[in-house]
């Protein structure tokens, strides 16, 4: 049985990126509620679908680890085309042994693809762009932003597909994050083609709009737990492939912010969370703050923002009143940083704020007490305890020093 790859059993079958954790954290990224496609398989490993492969990447303090697996198929026919091209290899050395032999047809097709998908993991993570810089920027704005940027570093917006972002985000509606992953997992598992499977795990491809838009699609997902939104799945991706060009989405990466999330809307089941949603993670509008009870919280408990305070639901102006106020707050990448503070908020990740709190001032005063009582208990014992305590403080000393 196939097994998750890991780092510590030998890291001749990984590449790497050169990438600081302050420009990346896997754990806060991958599991901050933007993909909900990647598990930890192990401590700091994490695994998931990305561009038709099934990665692993880990990370040490100044490197992305990644490892590409191959389906049991595609390693067949790379061994095959690899046994024809060693033994051409040995007929032409038979027939000119003094000309020097060129790189292979395989060797160079495995070196494309692997360029291939260095490039496609620099763009998923987005990597030409400085979060260092931005945290920086960001925190001069913000004194709130600053109190919390030395915790949470490296939350970094994903460049996802916009098919699967927005059906992913389609399923979100009235969801929470562990809700959506168990969504996703089960609509990649029933429509979508098959990977390779890893102890016990199946990987698939995320869906086609072809295989969302079937009209038995409804009624399967239903059977799936996925309720009022299997209309909406099936009913968009209908839409789009009736009504749009076959790259409609795609093409909306090249059409200013509010034209792509108004052109999203139109679609059922996609209000403006949603294609605020959208529009950041897949299509490039760094400026899309999308809106959540989570975010308005923020705003209202630490920005003492609170357009709508009376207001039980929210609307698209009051969505589109606190999105100007971060915009204006933080400047063109508004969503980025809304992402950290969206992270922050998350009750799996408070524990990082426990950890990295600073001492309180009764515990500081508690330890001092402490301290003090000891100093006067060793007084009292008299000078002679003194001196053997620190006599076998010498001796221990000279122990280390002699081994």
């Amino acid at each position: 049985m196939a097994k998750h790859a890991l780092l510590s059993s030998g890291a001749r079958a990984w590449r790497s990126l050169a990438c600081a954790r302050s420009e990346l954290r896997l754990d806060l990224t991958l599991g901050g509620g933007q993909s909900f496609r990647w598990r930890e398989t192990a401590q700091g490993h994490w695994t998931g679908v990305m561009g038709g492969r099934v990665w692993t990447l880990t990370q040490t303090d100044d490197t992305l680890w990644y490892h590409v697996y191959r389906s049991s198929a595609g390693e067949r026919k790379r061994r095959k085309r690899r046994a024809g091209a060693a033994l051409q290899v040995e007929r032409d050395k038979l027939r000119k042994e003094e000309e020097p032999v060129a790189g292979t047809p395989v060797q160079e097709e495995e070196e494309e693809e692997e360029e291939e998908e260095e490039e496609m993991l620099r763009d998923y993570f987005q990597l030409k762009v400085q979060l260092g810089h931005l945290y920086q920027t960001w925190g001069a704005a913000d004194p709130h932003f600053q109190s919390i940027a030395h915790i949470f570093t490296g939350v970094r917006m994903l460049r996802q597909d916009p098919t699967e972002c927005l059906f992913s985000f389609i399923c979100s509606s009235n969801n929470h994050v562990s809700r959506i992953q168990g969504m996703v997992e089960r609509l990649c598992a029933a429509l979508g083609a098959p990977l390779l499977r890893l102890e016990g795990t199946a990987y698939h491809r995320f869906p086609s709009l072809a295989a969302l838009a079937d009209p038995l699609v409804e009624a399967r997902l239903r059977d799936l737990g996925f309720g009022y939104r299997a209309r909406f799945l099936r009913q968009s991706a209908a839409q789009i492939l009736d009504s749009r060009e076959p790259r409609w989405l795609e093409g909306l990466r090249g059409v200013p912010y509010p034209l792509a999330r108004d052109a999203l809307r139109t679609l059922p089941g996609v209000g403006t969370k949603v294609a605020d949603c959208v529009c950041l993670m897949s299509l490039d509008k760094a400026e899309a703050v999308p809106v959540d009870t989570h975010v308005w919280q923020i705003a209202r408990r630490d920005y003492s923002v609170a357009p709508g305070n009376n207001q039980k639901s929210i609307t698209d102006k009051l969505h589109r009143d606190l999105g100007d106020f971060f915009r204006r707050l933080w400047g063109p990448r508004a969503g980025w940083a809304q992402s950290v503070l969206f992270c922050a908020d998350l009750k799996k990740f408070q524990k990082l704020k426990e950890t990295s709190r600073p001492k309180k001032k009764e515990e500081e005063e508690a330890e001092k007490e402490k301290e003090k009582k000891e100093e006067e208990e060793e007084e009292e014992a008299g000078p002679c305890r003194s001196k053997k305590m620190k006599a076998g403080k010498n001796r221990t000393t000279k122990k280390i020093k002699t081994t």
